[in-house]
């Protein structure tokens, strides 16, 4: 399966709030690291990052659906890859329906000869965190 592939299958592991699966597609180390988008910046290890996810699916939090607005943008070498792009998850809060989008970022690395996430880094964009707007000239 390709990182894409494995990213895009953690999604739906999530939409189906399937807690084994879910764990199962990241490394298996205290290393791993997780950026979160919610109101915790960061979580570490698999252990953690289980418990993690084991709250979210028993949460009123219910991922309906994700796409990709942007990318998914892939590389892979050897041992290592990264896929990265812009998503859009469409959520469901007690029977309330959104968006959201986010950037989204994951590095995977092989264990035992599937890619596994080893680090994720899910975040919005701040509207203007400088205060001056864009700085990008037109």
């Amino acid at each position: 399966m390709t990182p894409t592939a494995t990213v895009n299958q953690s999604f739906q592991h999530i939409i189906d709030k399937n807690i084994a699966a879910i764990c199962a597609g990241y490394h298996p180390s205290e290393a791993l690291y997780v950026i979160l988008e919610g109101p915790r910046l960061s979580n570490r290890g698999h252990a953690n990052i289980s418990k993690g996810w084991a709250d979210f699916c028993q949460s009123p939090i219910s991922l309906l659906s994700v796409a990709w607005t942007e990318g998914p943008y892939e590389e892979e070498v050897s041992e290592m890859a990264w896929v990265a792009g812009i998503i859009q998850l469409r959520v469901e809060v007690k029977e309330r329906i959104f968006e959201q989008t986010f950037r989204a970022t994951f590095v995977l690395t092989q264990n035992n000869g599937q890619w596994k996430i080893k680090h994720e880094h899910v975040s919005a964009a701040h509207e203007d965190p400088y205060g001056i707007g864009d700085w990008l000239k037109k």
